[in-house]
Order: structure tokens, then sequence, then C-alpha cells
């Protein structure tokens, strides 16, 4: 049924920065802008900027920007590494060189990590929400690997809320090609 996700919308705290940021650092080509004084779908009367960002392969990143509501905070309940928004690569190459543009201006980052499937840095832009660049390295039998016990996995968790054991080799240097 579904498609693909048409985008996805945060808020953010500057629609104008955040623009420029994402270009500049993500090379995010901006896409689209509308605001109104209304919310469409609530007709409730609330001004907002809403911007949209090209964030590769028909994928689109939105924010909005609310001049009128409280300022932006996070989820206080949730730990600060937990949401996130993981963007692909296309290389290490990118992803470092990435990397080395935001430490270039002052951007705390954190990594590369290495998640045997994936390596990956962290960064939070100018509103706060925390960023994942990706680059995949999982081979074909990884991916089979984990595709096999991934339902085993989740039923286990399902009962016990204890991390099950199944693709320890992910991180306990075991893994054999």
């Amino acid at each position: 049924m579904i498609r693909k996700i048409h985008h996805v919308a945060y808020r953010c705290r500057d629609a104008k920065e955040t623009v420029e940021w994402y270009g500049k650092y993500l090379k995010m080509n901006f896409i689209l802008a509308i605001a109104e004084d209304e919310v469409p779908s609530t007709k409730e009367p609330d001004p907002y900027m809403h911007i949209f960002l090209d964030a590769g392969g028909g994928n689109v990143l939105a924010f909005f920007e609310l001049p009128t509501r409280a300022p932006m905070d996070r989820d206080r309940n949730t730990p600060t590494w937990t949401q996130h928004l993981a963007l692909e690569v296309g290389s290490m190459e990118e992803m470092m060189e990435t990397k080395a543009r935001l430490e270039a201006d002052g951007i705390q980052v954190v990594g590369p990590t290495d998640h045997t499937l994936f390596k990956s840095i962290y960064f939070f832009d100018p509103s706060g929400h925390r960023l994942e660049l990706a680059c995949n390295t999982a081979t074909p039998k990884m991916n089979k690997m984990l595709d096999e016990v991934k339902w085993d996995m989740l039923n286990e968790w399902a009962k016990t809320k204890k991390a099950p054991k199944h693709a320890a080799w992910m991180h306990d240097g075991s893994y054999q090609d």
C-alpha cells in the first residue's frame, strides 16, 4: 500500500537557518516553502513556515518554524541518543568529508562508530535534532544471517525484555565471512 515516505517533518527554531545549515553541511537543496496563518487540517490560528529539503532518492525532509509557540525542547523521558534521523551516504569518504566540514565549524561529531552493518557519525543540527550519517558495510551474508533470526529475536525480546544473543556476532567480533 505505501509507496514511499512523502516527507518527514520536524520543528525547527529558525527556518532560514535550517535551510542554510542543511544546504551547507548535508548538501540538501531547498525545494519548497509553505506559510500559513491557519493550520489547514485543524483550522487552528497558528502562523507557521513549513520548509522542504531534498534528502535524495525522492525523500523529503521538512521542518516547521512556529514563532508563536513556546521554545522548542526535547522529550525529557527519552535519552538523547534514541530519537535521531539517520541519513545514508554513498561512501566513507563522503561521510568523513562531512565530518571534517562540521568539525571545522566547531560542531561536535561522535564517531565514526562501527555498527558492523554500517559505520556512522552523529551530530546535532541547530535546532537540537540528532542526526546520523551512515555508510553501509554489510555483506549479503550478514544481511541473510540477520534476516534468518529477526523473528526469533523479536519474539524473545517480547517475552523477556532482554537483548537476545542471536546476532551477538555483530558486536563480539566472532563474525566469519
